[in-house]
């Protein structure tokens, strides 16, 4: 494997026949394989390789061209904002891998498990994301540019709604019916994985990783997909709950001041009707949250969900209130 890499390297110009190098593999999730790369007394660098098949229980599989999509969004992103991204310094898209700059800054995720719940971070992130929507919100190129549909079904729409549907046929409708809403929304450029696990708190604000899921279609997504996290961070860690909610409150208030492509309120109602199932999706999809290994924990997500399901909240802030209180006496 290190030979593929070092080829890679020499391939982009970045390692020089001959000069040493050492490749160290980091924890790159379920979807791609990830190395640190030390190249003599250069910047550390990142390479990130996408796996056809992905590491989870259930059989799952998404294009490994979605390399090439991860690029092209960082690429768009730092257009806007630098600060927000990190800098590619290579591409190959034979070998569906990419380097980028290695950067030192914590995971989001880590400090909010760990009960260091900056409000400030969610309302950076909050705003960011407003204003990348808003920059690509109409543009036909980008939806040109970002037309991958079949690489957003197969990274999200099946394995987190789909399969979750088929095993709740109860409200199985409803979920296809919003499956089959954002297959066909055309409104602005999703990066599809905005998660705590995949932003780096950096001293400029949010630093946004992994976009291979990155498509044209409905903003919403990566607002839900975001929100998500705080409720079941709040059923994780009870004792931090009362922070959680206020991330997730800075956080919509930041965003949908930034929206500025459909009236705000819109973008809301739909975000809370979709949230729930993402919710339902982190305990029965493909892909669960890992830290809930008790079985009360996933009882409470999946009953919860589905209640918001059936009947859905009118606004994020009603389904913030509600599930923020249910989750603290439990």
């Amino acid at each position: 494997m290190t030979t593929e890499i070092t080829d890679a390297l020499r391939g982009m110009g970045l390692l020089g026949l001959g000069e040493p190098c050492t490749v160290e593999t980091l924890s790159g999730g379920v979807s791609c394989d990830v190395y640190k790369v030390s190249i003599g007394d250069r910047p550390l660098l990142v390479v990130k390789r996408a796996l056809p098949k992905l590491r989870v229980a259930a059989d799952w599989r998404a294009p490994p061209e979605r390399a090439a999509a991860e690029v092209a969004w960082i690429r768009l992103v730092a257009a806007i904002d630098p600060a927000w991204v990190p800098t590619i310094r290579g591409e190959d898209r034979a070998a569906h891998l990419f380097a980028m700059d290695f950067l030192p800054w914590p995971v989001w995720k880590a400090e909010l498990a760990a009960g260091h719940v900056d409000i400030g971070v969610a309302r950076a992130t909050g705003a960011a994301l407003a204003r990348i929507h808003a920059a690509t919100a109409g543009r036909a190129d980008v939806a040109a540019a970002f037309d991958n549909g079949a690489q957003f079904h197969a990274l999200r729409l099946e394995p987190y709604l789909l399969f979750t549907a088929e095993r709740h046929p109860g409200i199985a409708a409803a979920i296809r019916d919003e499956v089959a809403r954002i297959a066909s929304a055309r409104i602005a450029l999703m990066q599809g994985d905005i998660s705590p696990k995949n932003i780096l708190c950096g001293p400029k604000g949010p630093v946004f990783l992994d976009a291979e899921t990155a498509c044209f279609g409905d903003p919403a997504f990566d607002l839900a997909f975001c929100l998500n996290h705080f409720l079941l961070k709040a059923v994780w860690h009870p004792e931090f709950t009362h922070a959680y909610a206020q991330s997730y409150t800075a956080m919509v208030t930041a965003y949908r001041a930034g929206v500025t492509w459909e009236k705000d309120f819109e973008i809301d109602r739909r975000t809370a009707r979709l949230l729930p199932m993402l919710l339902l999706a982190r305990v029965d999809g493909k892909s669960p949250a890992e830290y809930l290994t008790d079985s009360g924990d996933r009882a409470f997500v999946r009953g919860a969900a589905l209640q918001m399901i059936v009947e859905p909240p009118l606004n994020l802030a009603m389904l913030g209130e509600t599930f923020f209180s249910t989750a603290a006496q439990r």
